[in-house]
């Protein structure tokens, strides 16, 4: 499409005697105060460099009428300059890209008036000043500028000029404008295009007229949303890419399931048919499902297609929150992408996967989880070497139109933050679509980043089927309801070229709905004998994880790593305090003192690598700890360099990294979720600064985490750790909201902890990395101390490691020795079993009462507990203790059980009374009532 004609030639080149003079003025005050000079030829000068001499344009061609030898004609040519360049940045808003033409075009921005330059005046510059490469058709300054404002203001329409990174914008500009993204199509291929819309239209038309007001959020409007994925799934495999994740909401979904993942017809129509849509699975097992026990709606669902040139697809299962599925794709994408099989960091490969996230043009701006998304793009820990973004552009969002929705032009506006080029191109032009999906494959592959399709359409009915988008939107939808399909559009071009007739178009459509009614009459015929499934949890999951699973590391291996360790390289200087704090670490292997919380955290992590375990950790400030306790990335103090002392231990076959996250959580917990699920077998951990922050992450907890498995059957064993504990710090930095995990539970579908003892955090950590990728897999919640972090009565013992299981109930030594004189059991968790157990010593005085720590709250260990119950045959009462309110904390969850095993006991309870707020926000009040809650619940 292009030569080389003047491809070599500098701007300079058009300029002689007073031009070239008055050139030479402004680019000397250019190097001295480039401000002071305008700023578009500070831009030219900073492109060109320092002029040169020579030239014979102005001087060939002055007439009386406006190209003489003066400083006017540079300006000329700079208002020329000027003029293309606003094209390349503001075309975009004179762009055709709305189907419905219903928004106004904003051509002030480049026309030839507002730079006060004529026809004739461009007519009279040479096309070479202002082009790279210069097609032939292009001869002058007015054809180059027809030329820009054919690229840049027709059906597809490019925003980059807010990028930072010059090679990014030559490239983009190059790209464009050397006729690289034009689509040339073939007839035949055109002919497979057309067959491409006809099903993509045909299956939304069949289910419409098939299953009158079934909800199937369909595609109407934006079909080439299917067309843009072909494209890049056509590349990926060009590229030997080895998987594609796709994450989308619910608009599309079927669509995309069905031609993008081929899963077949007759599933589909099955499942709208209520009736069992396994049996229709391919033969080949091309086709992967899974469905959990209590099920989702079929617009939820996901799927993995294992392609036959070895590019897998997989669209990821998805609840009705939008885009909460950004960051989990991101975090499989990853998982997809590395290695981690060796000691060390993971290894890398972003070509193997990569992400494409399918916006909707009301959430992309609407929800703040696509910006803590986009946020990961080049953050070390999250990054995937880029994402395709899509947006689904309906322009409207369920009722909602675009001006109550946003505050920004486009919908896509918020990306240019990250410095993502963006792409706008009209849905009804299929031929542009496959150039958009071309240019972002192209721009991902070269520069490792995200980058964003706008993908402009409408929504052909309301927001579901059964929806009456004229009482809330008449303007739209008359607009709509004469506006013809996209496949009706493209059959007629084709037709208008010759290479079909009107009557072949047709009976292409007849052809596609006479394959679903075939389709559909299968299903029709093997319903009858469809059993009712049962939604019944399944016995696997009832049963749980082994009970006692032996965890204890011999005391020679832990040895060994212990020194390991603490042994660094001669060259690496750990900063002098901190060195001797983690030495102090040697002391328990010599008979002194204890093994503390964060202590016995890296001995368990050290043992779980030499197992074979890969582990990923991820948090704010996880490295060092919220607490100063940790240190699993050190610094040298000199040269800033890292040490992973994880890294160099014998007998490690596994990697280890621990991130530092963004300041996010529903962001981080979304993609340490994804990760896990793509990587199984990985000991993935997200912890959060303090419990609480997590409360921005509920959504990921409430739809994913919690009910994953049930819903979905996708299984995941992702650890949360949530500090918790009352120490005076106030409301916020006190409770992880430990009620709320609570509530979530049931079907052993997560295990809830609140642990007060080293040792136990160092087998609960072994044994959930024992049970990845079994079906005893499910995720851990832990509630970890804060103070007690480094407690003698949380520390433990070498032998307390080398042996032994978690325990879900920890009994008090010191209490319960007279069985007989025991009135009271005491039942407690986390930092409240410590401060009771500080008060009580040696037992001395407090034979009435036993006190027994629940360190795992769900499964609640009632049988555990019910044995403690029956010792203690004169116990008049069981009481809960607790530090948070009485509304809040495990009381309300664990009352039901208690009182299942009470054995007619009293059940009561002691703790802060029913609050709106967590905790006091005065230290002084706080010890106050820790210390009524402390003897109330030890009084005789």
């Amino acid at each position: 499409m292009s030569n080389s004609v003047g491809s070599e030639r500098s701007p300079y080149a058009a300029f002689s005697g007073p031009n070239l003079g008055y050139v030479m003025e402004m680019y000397e005050l250019y190097k001295n105060a480039p401000e002071s000079i305008d700023p578009e030829l500070a831009e030219f000068f900073k492109r060109n460099g320092a002029p040169e001499t020579g030239g014979d344009f102005f001087s060939s061609t002055a007439t009386s009428e406006g190209t003489g030898g003066n400083p006017g004609d540079f300006l000329k040519v700079l208002s020329a300059y000027k003029l293309m360049d606003a094209i390349r940045a503001y075309g975009h808003l004179n762009a055709d890209i709305y189907p419905l033409n219903d928004r106004p075009k904003d051509a002030t921005r480049i026309e030839l008036s507002a730079y006060g330059l004529s026809e004739r005046d461009l007519e009279a510059m040479p096309a070479s000043l202002f082009l790279t490469e210069v097609p032939a058709q292009v001869e002058n300054a007015l054809d180059a500028v027809n030329y820009l404002k054919s690229l840049y203001t027709g059906k597809i329409a490019y925003e980059f000029a807010h990028l930072i990174e010059e090679e990014e914008k030559q490239w983009i500009q190059n790209s464009i404008e050397s006729g690289q993204l034009a689509v040339s199509l073939s007839a035949d291929d055109k002919k497979q295009l057309l067959d491409r819309l006809t099903r993509i239209e045909g299956f939304e038309k069949f289910i419409h007229r098939t299953f009158v007001g079934a909800k199937r959020f369909s595609i109407e409007g934006l079909d080439t949303l299917v067309v843009f994925l072909d494209e890049l799934v056509r590349r990926s495999e060009e590229a030997k890419t080895k998987k594609m994740l796709i994450g989308m909401a619910h608009r599309g979904r079927l669509n995309v399931l069905t031609h993008i993942l081929n899963k077949p017809y007759e599933m589909m129509f099955a499942e709208f048919a209520g009736v069992p849509s396994e049996p229709f699975l391919p033969e080949d097992g091309s086709v992967e499902v899974t469905r959990g026990w209590f099920g989702d709606v079929k617009y939820h669902l996901g799927a993995l297609y294992k392609g036959q040139t070895g590019m897998d697809r997989f669209l990821a299962y998805n609840p009705s929150h939008l885009e909460v599925v950004n960051p989990v794709i991101a975090g499989q994408t990853r998982a997809a992408q590395e290695n981690t099989d060796h000691p060390g960091i993971p290894v890398q490969d972003t070509n193997a996967a990569y992400a494409v996230m399918v916006h909707g043009d009301a959430a992309f701006p609407g929800e703040g989880i696509t910006q803590e998304t986009f946020n990961f793009s080049r953050v070390r820990g999250f990054q995937t070497g880029g994402s395709i973004h899509v947006i689904a552009n309906n322009m409207i969002g369920f009722t909602t139109e675009y001006f109550d929705s946003r505050s920004t032009h486009y919908s896509s506006d918020m990306a240019k933050g990250f410095e993502v080029p963006i792409v706008h191109v009209n849905a009804d032009s299929p031929e542009a679509v496959i150039g958009a999906a071309l240019f972002a494959f192209n721009y991902r592959q070269k520069f490792g980043k995200d980058i964003l399709i706008d993908l402009i359409g409408y929504r052909r009915y309301g927001h579901n089927e059964m929806d009456e988008p004229m009482v809330t939107n008449p303007m739209m939808y008359h607009d709509v309801h004469n506006h013809p399909t996209a496949r009706q559009l493209y059959g007629e071009s084709l037709v208008n070229e010759g290479i079909l007739t009107a009557a072949e178009v047709e009976s292409l459509d007849a052809d596609v709905f006479a394959e679903m009614q075939r389709a559909h009459d299968k299903v029709k015929e093997s319903s009858a004998d469809a059993s009712t499934p049962s939604n019944a949890t399944p016995e696997a999951v009832l049963k749980g994880y082994p009970r006692d699973l032996q965890t204890g590391v011999s005391e020679e291996r832990l040895r060994r790593m212990n020194e390991e360790l603490l042994s660094y390289p001669e060259s690496f200087h750990v900063f002098g305090k901190l060195d001797r704090i983690l030495k102090r670490r040697q002391d328990p292997f010599n008979g002194k003192g204890k093994i503390d919380w964060a202590h016995a955290e890296q001995l368990a992590f050290g043992s779980i690598l030499q197992d074979g375990k890969p582990i990923r950790m991820s948090g704010q400030d996880i490295q060092r700890g919220t607490f100063a306790h940790r240190h699993l990335v050190l610094h040298d103090e000199k040269s800033g360099e890292e040490f992973v002392p994880l890294h160099h231990i014998s007998d490690s076959n596994a990697s280890f990294v621990a991130y530092n996250s963004p300041l996010t959580e529903a962001g981080v917990v979304g993609f340490e979720f994804g990760y896990n699920l793509e990587e199984e077998k990985t000991v993935t951990v997200w912890e959060a600064q303090y419990g609480d922050f997590s409360n921005m992450a509920q959504v990921m907890y409430d739809q994913f985490i919690s009910s994953s498995n049930a819903k979905w059957g996708q299984q995941s064993g992702l650890i949360m750790m949530l500090p918790h504990g009352y120490e005076g710090q106030g409301p916020e930095h006190s409770s992880s909201r430990i009620e709320r995990y609570l509530q979530l539970c049931a079907e052993n579908n997560w295990t809830v902890t609140n642990i007060s003892s080293a040792a136990n955090y160092f087998h609960v950590l072994r044994r959930q990395a024992a049970i990845l990728g079994d079906e005893a897999e499910r995720p851990l919640v832990i509630a970890t101390p804060k103070s007690l972090l480094r407690h003698p009565l949380v520390g433990a013992d070498l032998k307390d490691l080398t042996e032994g299981h978690f325990e879900t109930v920890l009994e008090e030594p010191n209490t319960g020795k007279k069985v007989e004189s025991v009135k009271k059991v005491i039942m407690t968790s986390g930092k409240m079993a410590i401060d009771l157990a500080e008060k009580v010593k040696d037992g001395e005085g407090f034979d009435h009462l036993h006190i027994a720590r629940v360190e795992q709250l769900y499964p609640f260990p009632s049988d555990k507990l019910e044995e403690i119950i029956k010792r203690f045959p004169n116990a008049e009462e069981i009481v809960w203790v607790q530090e948070e309110p009485k509304n809040m904390g495990s009381w309300i969850f664990a009352r039901q059980y208690l009182n299942e095993i009470s054995q007619g006991l009293q059940v009561n309870y002691v703790g802060r009374i029913h609050r709106a707020s967590p905790s006091e926000g005065n230290g002084t009040m706080h010890k106050l009532e820790q210390q009524r809650i402390i003897d109330e619940a030890l009084k005789n």
